[in-house]
């Protein structure tokens, strides 16, 4: 992953730190191709544009259900099982006071399990000299695991975080967002406008742009996710969050950018995070830390 710092600064420091590093206690609180009429309905937006984002996690984890009412959702109907995995890329701009910090990094998801593994980078001066080593994260259901977290913890050890704690259910906790939590986040989509056609890595890609509900996403949202998204639906001022994402000629996700902003003591902090997918149906190696690995001891708090 690689760090891009717009402006340099106390205050970008500080909500580095936060997005990745896990301190979220100071938010507590915040806020086939086309064709025929179906194509014509898809470009128009409306329903079939709703419906097509909403069912942008099913593309991927191959539980599709129905057939849809157009040529896209037809499409992801009979190829989401083929998705299963992907490369994932995220990139977590945070800014305030003026300030801006932009966190990338890279890493392999899979989309059955609800398992992934990410490296995550933070600036050198981002939370203190020491932390600024590549942190390593497995996500899994409820949970989210980091290596060189800093604060206090040993390099060789694990910390364990349980995600429906968080105030923002890991949104923003961890630096990026969980592939599977962004896409969950989209079957809360209530308003939904079709952009244009485009191309995204070489890829053909319909562009859709709306905003989200965190709390009717919670209650769409597959077991596995359910429990941080009703999270961030408690956690955040407002549940309201607007989004860009862009589908495929199969239905499923290849970029998706959420927005996000938080109030706490300080000035406001607006936080983007993109979700970046390709190479689907990649290999993914998740293993879990064994219970000696994990701290338990005393976490800093910078």
């Amino acid at each position: 992953m690689v760090v891009q710092r717009h402006r340099s600064g106390r205050g970008a420091r500080a909500v580095c730190a936060l997005a990745a590093v896990g301190v979220m206690a100071a938010t507590a609180g915040c806020g086939g191709g086309r064709g025929g009429d179906s194509a014509v309905a898809e470009e128009r937006g409306g329903a079939d544009s709703l419906d097509m984002v909403r069912r942008a996690a099913e593309a991927l984890d191959g539980t599709v259900s129905g057939t849809g009412t157009g040529t896209l959702a037809g499409a992801a109907s009979r190829t989401g099982a083929e998705a299963g995995s992907a490369r994932v890329r995220t990139a977590m701009e945070t800014a305030a006071g003026g300030t801006r910090v932009t966190i990338r990094g890279d890493g392999t998801y899979d989309f059955h399990r609800r398992t992934g593994r990410l490296r995550v980078v933070l600036p050198e001066d981002a939370a203190g000299a020491d932390e600024h080593r590549p942190i390593t994260e497995l996500l899994v259901p409820g949970a989210l695991y980091m290596m060189n977290r800093g604060a206090g913890v040993p390099a060789d050890k694990w910390v364990r975080i349980d995600t429906t704690t968080l105030a923002d259910g890991n949104l923003v906790t961890g630096g990026a967002t969980d592939p599977m939590v962004a896409v969950e986040l989209l079957r809360g989509a209530r308003q939904v406008t079709y952009v244009e056609r485009t191309v995204l890595g070489g890829v053909r890609v319909r562009h859709y742009r709306g905003v989200s509900d965190i709390g009717r996403a919670a209650r769409e949202a597959s077991p596995g996710s359910r429990g941080a998204l009703a999270a961030a639906a408690k956690g955040f001022r407002t549940r309201a969050v607007p989004f860009d994402v862009y589908l495929d000629e199969q239905g499923r996700l290849r970029e998706v950018r959420h927005r996000f902003s938080f109030a706490g003591e300080g000035p406001a902090v607006e936080v983007t995070s993109t979700t970046s997918l390709s190479e689907f149906g990649v290999p993914v190696s998740v293993r879990l830390p064994d219970d000696r690995d994990i701290y338990t001891g005393k976490i800093e708090q910078r």
